[in-house]
């Protein structure tokens, strides 16, 4: 068995002496994870960064093996952010989230090119509210994806101010009036487009995505939202 795709690395960890076992999101074989030999090498290493996008190899005897995995470096994406403390949190937060929710060996070809896209956009303005998109993204390739079109009571696609907790669709501001307090606050920014006028409306379009993350896709599996996230949080917040 093998195979040759683009994969964006999200983790990777010693094994052994001298090998690395790594994930990634390739674009035609998912989430997958191989051994790499001598990857702790000072040659081998910086290619396995998180957030590097790498030509890779997989090859082994069975499908349901491991598998070893060798691959060439294509874009240095971890090396870019190194001098940003914010942009690196936000590139350790996605590849932790994507990491933890996507199933395993299952292609996630828009999830991939949104990833891609993302990584292209750090060091640019604006990249923050393309990381809180990959997040919505992630919860439509999972089916959970929010409704933020229009109003779920009207139908109207003026003025969406809150999301409902429970259907995760929008709801204008004038509809939510009677029970606004037990409703999500959508920031413009996501029913709009464009960027988040302040912090403020880019944290709330966090929690937003980070309370259906949490609801739908780690708590029923019994984990929280990974912590390089609330880390990522922490340093915007800073």
């Amino acid at each position: 068995m093998e195979w040759n795709d683009r994969g964006i690395v999200l983790a990777s960890r010693p094994h052994g002496e001298t090998g690395l076992v790594v994930s990634l999101l390739t674009r035609d074989h998912g989430r997958h994870a191989g051994f790499v030999h001598g990857g702790i090498s000072r040659k081998a290493r910086p290619v396995w960064q998180s957030g590097n996008l790498v030509e890779v190899e997989w090859r082994a005897r069975l499908a349901e093996q491991l598998g070893n995995m060798s691959g060439e470096l294509r874009e240095p994406h971890a090396a870019r952010a190194l001098d940003d403390a914010v942009e690196l949190a936000g590139l350790a937060a996605a590849c932790a989230v994507i990491d933890a929710a996507l199933p395993e060996r299952e292609p996630h070809p828009a999830m991939f090119d949104g990833f891609h896209a993302f990584l292209l956009a750090l060091g640019h303005a604006g990249w923050p509210a393309i990381y809180v998109k990959l997040e919505l993204g992630l919860l439509q390739e999972l089916g959970f994806g929010l409704d933020l079109a229009k109003c779920a009571v009207s139908g109207t696609t003026h003025d969406l101010a809150y999301v409902s907790p429970r259907t995760g669709r929008a709801v204008s501001r004038t509809a939510a009036e009677p029970y606004k307090g037990k409703l999500l606050t959508l920031p413009a920014f996501l029913s709009t487009g464009g960027l988040p006028e302040d912090d403020s409306e880019l944290r709330q379009g966090l929690d937003l995505a980070g309370y259906f993350l949490e609801r739908h896709v780690f708590w029923p599996h019994n984990k929280p939202l990974p912590p390089a996230r609330a880390r990522f949080m922490e340093a915007l917040h800073r």
